[in-house]
């Protein structure tokens, strides 16, 4: 179901009353991890530091090093966890060919129990009684992110860290977004959030005030759509509290890029690839609609993506064989499609092919590339209960879930769905959201959400440029005030010109 932050409350509170049994309570807990270098022998693709880079070390560097918690923002989903298990023991690797004393190096999903801890914010006070006595700093950053160990220490040593700091990339909005609730909607561009990917850091002192504040003030049970920004609205504090501070060393460029020169920090992953692209036989398109787009939705879809689909469905309320819909029985409703969704993953999992592993679900105006889906999914394992998509989540500082948001595409291995049709969970209402009540049903399974940031649930002109840069998406949600067909051309069609009716076309992303 595609939805924004201002839906009903009482839809929500329902949902939480009805299901709430399911959930395990967040529970947060820092470890104080003593880490060691896995075996020498182990080999691995991450930049390591040259010779020329070790030789200007001293006992300063050392002190700073062991005075930095790295802290990756890991998944546990295997692909992912397996990404962030290789740049802890690269950080651990570049500390040792020091031969100085090794820093703190935490996995996020291994800190918590529940998948709540990726929003960092109710980590907060555990970090401060942990860290807060014998540390400076706490690095976070992705499992894709490349850090130069040397380089970083000297670019955190440029800032006092007795005071307040908050570090990053910086990223802004250059017109208000209903993704950030149209914040600062007179001039977007005043306030700056961190690009994850490029690793932010908070000093101790910081860590401090914020746990403190959290005490007395426990967050909000809300939502949680877009983390970097609301992070660092938080940190913000109405303008009491820092603002983010670029740090020009905060790098997403690539690795290998002639850009990364002065960066302590990289990225190295556009669109992974782990192998030969997923076939086209096994991947099931679901196609959520109804009568009253039939006539202007389904076109896009049929202009656009659906030639890169083998194995295709349009489920509607009304059987339309011009297209051809497939009349579940279900009435549509303006609320939510939960109702929908059910009928959908049971049609998958017994009356489509047992040999198809992935089921897609996408709305009627969600864009997207199969063909770049196809290659991610070759990193995920089917055998494996996944549910990927863009991650929103509700109420996670008070045991709530985390969720896809439908509109940017909900992605389900086979397993998955068999696990949750097996179980007791279903809508508490046929017009409940969807994709809230997939994300409290998963929770209560155990099966964590599986998030990659190349699913979006609003258009391109939604985000930043700098954040878009660094990636090669593989969906963008909504027709609103843009030419839809154009958008798919631009951002997400296989090469960079299509062909359209017969006719070359090619457009420059920066007119969107």
């Amino acid at each position: 179901m595609s939805r924004e932050p201002g839906c009903s409350r009482w839809l929500l509170f329902a949902a939480c009353a009805h299901l709430f049994f399911l959930l395990p309570p967040l529970r947060t807990r820092a470890f104080a991890v003593s880490v060691v270098p896995e075996g020498a022998e182990d080999k691995t693709e991450l930049p390591v530091l040259q010779q020329s880079e070790r030789s200007g070390t001293n006992s300063k560097i050392s002190r700073e090093l062991k005075e930095i918690v790295f802290i990756i923002q890991s998944q546990s989903n295997s692909y992912h966890s397996k990404r962030a298990e290789d740049l802890k023991r690269d950080i651990l690797k570049q500390a040792a060919d020091l031969g100085k004393e090794l820093p703190t190096v935490l996995l996020l999903h291994q800190i918590d129990g529940h998948e709540g801890a990726w929003t960092i914010l109710p980590l907060m006070r555990d970090f401060s009684v942990t860290y807060g006595r014998n540390s400076s700093w706490i690095f976070f950053c992705e499992e894709d992110t490349r850090i130069q160990v040397v380089k970083l220490l000297e670019t955190l040593g440029r800032f006092d860290e007795s005071k307040e700091w908050f570090l990053g990339k910086a990223l802004y909005d250059e017109e208000s977004t209903i993704i950030h609730h149209y914040a600062f909607a007179e001039n977007p561009t005043v306030f700056k959030f961190p690009d994850f990917a490029a690793g932010w850091a908070l000093s101790i002192p910081l860590v401090n005030k914020l746990a403190k504040k959290l005490k007395s003030e426990p967050l909000k049970s809300d939502f949680t759509i877009d983390l970097k920004h609301e992070i660092a609205l938080y940190i913000w504090q109405k303008g009491e509290g820092p603002h983010l501070t670029p740090v020009p060393e905060f790098c997403t460029d690539d690795v290998n890029s002639y850009k990364a020169d002065h960066c302590a920090t990289t990225f190295s992953n556009f669109l992974p690839l782990c192998g030969e692209p997923v076939k086209k036989e096994d991947v099931f398109v679901a196609v959520k609609t109804c009568q009253k787009f039939h006539g202007d939705r389904i076109p896009v879809v049929k202009q656009t993506w659906e030639r890169e689909a083998a194995l295709i469905e349009y489920y509607s309320d009304y059987a339309d064989i011009s297209i051809p819909t497939v009349d579940l029985g279900i009435p549509n409703t303006d609320r939510g499609h939960c109702g929908k969704t059910f009928a959908i993953l049971e049609r998958f999992l017994y009356r489509s092919s047992a040999r198809t592993p992935w089921l897609v679900v996408v709305d009627d105006d969600t864009l997207i590339s199969i063909f770049r889906l196809r290659k991610l999914l070759s990193c995920y394992d089917p055998n494996e209960p996944v549910f990927l998509g863009e991650r929103y989540g509700y109420g996670l500082g008070t045991g709530g879930y985390s969720y896809i948001t439908g509109g940017g595409g909900m992605v389900f291995s086979r397993i998955a769905v068999q696990k949750l049709l097996a179980s007791k969970c279903r809508c508490y209402s046929m017009d409940a959201p969807d994709d809230m009540v997939l994300g409290m049903c998963f929770s209560g399974l155990g099966i964590p959400i599986t998030h990659s940031p190349l699913f979006h649930q609003a258009r391109p002109m939604d985000y930043p440029k700098g954040y878009l840069s660094h990636q090669i998406p593989v969906s963008f949600h909504k027709h609103w005030n843009i030419d839809p067909v154009k958008v798919y051309f631009t951002w997400l069609a296989p090469n960079a010109e299509e062909s359209l009716n017969g006719k070359k076309v090619g457009y420059n992303r920066e007119d969107l």
